[in-house]
């Protein structure tokens, strides 16, 4: 207690000798203090995107059947770690670096905050270019998850790490030059804040080629064509990684901010709650009309519709527009869903729908919603129609929807072709029925209950 007084005492007297203005002169200034308070908020909304994988790995493993949740959790990690290096070695410089209007020309081999000078485009904020980095390459491995959900339970090991490694060096990048890095979308004034397009379109649209190409998995459609339901072994972990996700969203579109000065993530960071309620609560009426009972895993792709849509447009429009652009999108993806599995296609995770269709809704959304205030504060395009904007701004997000499509499908398309004519990208039927657990890693995720479930059927069989 003595030591704690003397300690007391000791520092008192040295206020009185050195006043506190003694110590202002050698502290940081405001500009430097701003400065540092940027860099911590978008630090923190990286790590809340980070923490998404977190949120992707639980619903798509919830999502598939037991005997391949250890493959669809583990290649989680395993895109994670080809965006990251990938992004770092190629996909930042051609996203973010100086160029033309498709594709930057400078800073590959990302070497740092001293080479800020080859990324003109992030020159806006004075967050430290390694944080943009980071924040940006969590963005770039959000995308490439999408991707590689809509190949879960028939995709060898070998399709997520080529073109897991294409994608995040070519496809993603040159999608956010267009619309972030000064490309030519960015100069017709497309508004997509944090990504309906850059994102979640461009992930959804890779997805739906390696659907397509990839074919539905064995028994998902019975001899009439119609679809069989094959239900995800845990929706526990479809519900914690739904929540996840809508946690982490609050990095993804407040954290867009790149500031906590004005307080504007505020006004975006409540466009997107209330949207993504709107949406959860949209997709559960409708599968109530529609079935005749709730469905939860409806609910929860509501939910994700919604966070997928306002994304692009958290920044533009008022909270009334954005519960209704969330409830469309909530809706809209359900009746979707049910109709592209009518169609044929086995989308596991729905990625398509969710992220493809309420993405291009999210983007044309802020061409309707947009008003002009916000478009003034954003510095982002014009008001939209029902704000008397007229049809430019509707015009451009269109346009931007439709190249964005076009170019990813097409690319993904040429890539997954070839790679399905060389070695092949499915597993074969035997690895398939036996589960990509042990047919790719030689172990389940589950090995306690596989066992009982081997050994039952190996019982039956006998």
């Amino acid at each position: 207690m003595e030591k704690k007084w003397l300690v007391l005492v000791l520092a008192m007297i040295t206020l009185m000798i050195y006043p506190v203005s003694a110590f202002a002169a050698d502290g940081p200034t405001s500009p430097e203090l701003q400065i540092g308070l940027d860099t911590v908020f978008t630090f923190l909304a990286f790590i809340l995107v980070f923490f998404m994988q977190a949120g992707f790995a639980l619903l798509e493993a919830g999502s598939v059947r037991m005997k391949n949740a250890g493959h669809v959790a583990g290649k989680t990690v395993l895109t994670l770690a080809i965006a990251s290096l990938c992004f770092w070695a190629v996909g930042f410089g051609l996203g973010f670096g100086n160029g033309n209007g498709f594709f930057g020309t400078t800073g590959f081999l990302y070497g740092g905050d001293s080479t800020s000078a080859s990324f003109e485009s992030l020159a806006g904020s004075d967050v430290t270019l390694n944080i943009k980095f980071l924040f940006q390459m969590a963005f770039a491995a959000v995308s490439l998850a999408i991707v590689s959900g809509g190949m879960a339970e028939r995709a060898k090991l070998s399709v997520y790490i080529i073109f897991g490694i294409i994608f995040s060096i070519v496809i993603y990048p040159v999608v956010a030059h267009w619309v972030w890095g000064g490309g030519w979308l960015s100069s017709l004034g497309m508004q997509d804040y944090a990504g309906s397009t850059v994102v979640h379109l461009t992930g959804a649209t890779a997805a739906l080629v390696a659907t397509i190409l990839l074919k539905p998995r064995l028994g998902k459609f019975n001899k009439e064509g119609k679809p069989v339901i094959i239900p995800g072994h845990n929706q526990v972990f479809t519900v914690l990684g739904v929540i996840i996700l809508w946690f982490g969203w609050f990095g993804f579109n407040p954290g867009s901010a790149l500031s906590p000065m004005g307080g504007f993530f505020g006004h975006v960071a409540v466009t997107t709650n209330i949207a993504a309620a709107a949406g959860g609560l949209a997709a559960l009426i409708a599968s109530w009309l529609y079935f005749g009972k709730s469905d939860i895993p409806a609910m929860l792709n509501g939910v994700l519709a919604a966070l997928v849509a306002i994304t692009g447009a958290c920044a533009f429009v008022e909270p009334w527009a954005a519960i209704l652009i969330g409830f469309v999108a909530g809706a809209f993806t359900f009746m979707t869903a049910q109709w592209l599995e009518r169609a044929g296609l086995d989308d596991p995770i729905y990625a398509f729908s969710v992220h493809g269709l309420a993405g291009m809704w999210g983007a044309v959304s802020t061409g309707l919603f947009a008003t002009p205030e916000l478009a003034e504060t954003t510095g982002v395009g014009q008001a939209g129609l029902f704000y008397g904007g007229g049809f430019h701004q509707l015009g451009v997000q269109i346009l931007g929807v439709a190249g964005t499509f076009v170019f990813v499908a097409v690319l993904s398309f040429i890539i997954l072709y070839v790679m399905k004519l060389v070695n092949g990208i499915r597993v074969t039927e035997e690895e398939e029925l036996m589960g990509l657990d042990i047919s790719e890693h030689g172990t389940y995720g589950y090995p306690e209950q596989m066992k009982l479930i081997t050994d039952s059927e190996s019982k039956t069989f006998k």
